[in-house]
């Protein structure tokens, strides 16, 4: 039984991740796998050190957290700082008490003193570290300089590809609404009558040439990632909600809802449904410690993906657009955090080899501060326009997390000799143990130190990017590709991307389909 919940939990319960098998990216680990997943540990210098740009970043993201909440952490260190002292007073007075004679009663009445003062002391830090981890968890990531500021409409176009679409943009065309053109009464493509009855509304159902179009869609993006040297993945579509959270996803918006959390009929189990490939990918790494000639690790996942806000956001839900379940391939890259930069733009060059090759009207934004989640640190997204739906539609979107999920699952690398980022390994952090939350358990991923001098550890980078969202892949190929019939303005048949063809199965029983020869606009001026 599914069920939901309008908040998700601070989990305490860790991921038990069995060992992998061996293969070229990870069979020189440097450590045997742990059975789970270490307890975060967050920098918080810049929270210490520049608590007005933390505040800034909270505000230009209208992220829902009270910048007061930043002071609050600056002041609960500063207690801790001064608990820790008290502590390491009465922990030396209390060794040294404890080598007086046995005869001596004074030692002796101090001794208990001491320890009455340990018994409430450790209590107290331990309770603090505690909120000061819960807080620091709660934060975003920091932001990309470059990032625009503000709204959706802030976004700044990179650049454009494919054929150009007049200024200002036509408006909405209804003969090419993809419910219209996809409809049981036309083409055949969906079925949401059907769906709605066995499952409820913003649940697809595709038939036919659609079907079709999903697999070969998915083969076809597959096919480039792998081209790049991404590893193909299977990934489970159930997921711990203690991973989901610390890979960032957790409600936005209010009250709407995002994740589907699985249930035993009495109450809600710590197991939801993955809202993308992403969050296993991800975890796959966590609580390793990887050598940097092991990176970049670089994988690429089919996965169902689970959206519990489908329907929250008026006309962009009809349809295909936004639903509650829908097919994506996934590229997840985990690397040595002077690689990131470059590596995110290495994603979003793949991501525009698959969409160039389809015949659409492409533009590459880079988002702003509002449209990054809590685990961005930069974001490109691409949309192609929909004449139907008579605006652009996010297709993809690649995005840099930096060490935001790396510090929360653990996943850490050892640089080489050569590499600068060694002078700002985790060892080397000059922050109180209980502000980057290692307080209160130790790392059991980290290597045994070798004898000889070596880099100290540091915290990978990892990176998402969408090779294929299907429906909405769908919405525009259909939208843009459809032939009607001048009178009728039924469907005589679909341009299709001839890049799809070698991926498309029941050749020659497909006649409602017109292969158009790459580089030919898909839609016809």
């Amino acid at each position: 039984m599914l069920g939901r919940r309008l908040a998700i939990r601070l989990a305490n319960c860790p991921l038990c991740l069995s060992t992998p098998s061996a293969s070229s990216s990870r069979s020189a680990s440097t450590s045997s796998r742990p059975s789970s997943i270490p307890h975060p540990v967050i920098d918080l210098s810049h929270v210490l050190a520049s608590p007005e740009i933390v505040k800034r970043n909270l505000l230009e993201r209208k992220f829902p957290l009270d910048g007061r909440v930043v002071d609050d952490m600056r002041r609960m260190e500063l207690e801790a700082v001064g608990l820790r002292r008290e502590l390491q007073a009465a922990r030396e007075r209390r060794n040294a008490v404890s080598n007086a004679p046995k005869g001596d009663l004074k030692a002796r009445e101090e001794g208990k003193a001491v320890k009455k003062l340990l018994k409430e002391l450790e209590p107290r830090l331990a309770s603090l570290t505690k909120t000061i981890q819960s807080l620091a968890l709660q934060l975003p990531n920091s932001t990309h300089p470059h990032a625009p500021v503000g709204s959706e409409d802030n976004a700044k176009i990179v650049k454009t590809i494919g054929p150009e679409i007049q200024s200002p943009s036509p408006a909405a065309n209804p003969s090419r609404d993809h419910l219209h053109l996809s409809s049981p009464s036309n083409l055949a493509w969906t079925d949401f009558p059907s769906s709605s009855l066995t499952t409820g509304s913003s649940w697809p159902l595709l038939l036919n040439e659609a079907a079709l179009l999903e697999l070969a869609l998915t083969n076809y993006s597959m096919s480039v990632a792998l081209s790049h040297g991404f590893t193909p993945a299977l990934t489970p579509d159930v997921i711990r909600s203690d991973v989901s959270e610390r890979c960032g996803f957790r409600p936005r918006d209010g009250d709407a809802q995002q994740t589907y959390f699985l249930s035993d009929g009495e109450s809600t189990s710590s197991l939801c449904l993955a809202g993308t490939a992403e969050i296993p990918l991800v975890a796959m790494s966590a609580a390793q410690t990887l050598r940097q000639d092991q990176l970049p690790l670089k994988h690429v996942a089919l996965g169902r993906a689970f959206r519990a806000e489908a329907g929250a956001r008026g006309a962009d839900s009809r349809g295909l657009y936004r639903v509650h379940q829908f097919s994506k391939v996934e590229m997840v890259v985990v690397c040595a955090e002077d690689e990131s930069d470059r590596l995110l733009e290495e994603l979003r060059a793949i991501q525009e080899e698959i969409l160039s090759g389809l015949g659409l009207s492409l533009r590459v934004l880079d988002m702003p501060t509002e449209e990054l989640g809590a685990s961005a640190h930069r974001k490109y997204d691409i949309e192609a326009w929909m004449p139907g739906r008579g605006k652009w539609g996010e297709l993809s979107s690649a995005s840099n997390c930096t060490d935001y999920q790396s510090r929360r699952l653990g996943i850490r690398y050892r640089p080489s000799s050569t590499s600068p980022i060694a002078r700002t390994s985790v060892e080397d952090l000059d922050i109180p143990a209980p502000t980057v939350c290692e307080a209160t358990a130790a790392s059991p991923s980290r290597s045994t130190a070798p004898a000889s001098p070596s880099p100290k550890l540091a915290y990978a980078h990892t990176l998402n990017g969408t090779a294929a969202a299907i429906p909405r892949l769908i919405v525009a190929l259909l939208e843009n590709g459809a032939v009607l019939e001048e009178v009728t303005e039924r469907v005589l048949r679909v341009r299709l991307p001839e890049v799809l063809k070698p991926f498309w199965l029941g050749k020659g029983t497909n006649m409602r389909i017109e292969w158009v020869p790459t580089g030919e606009a898909l839609a016809r001026s």
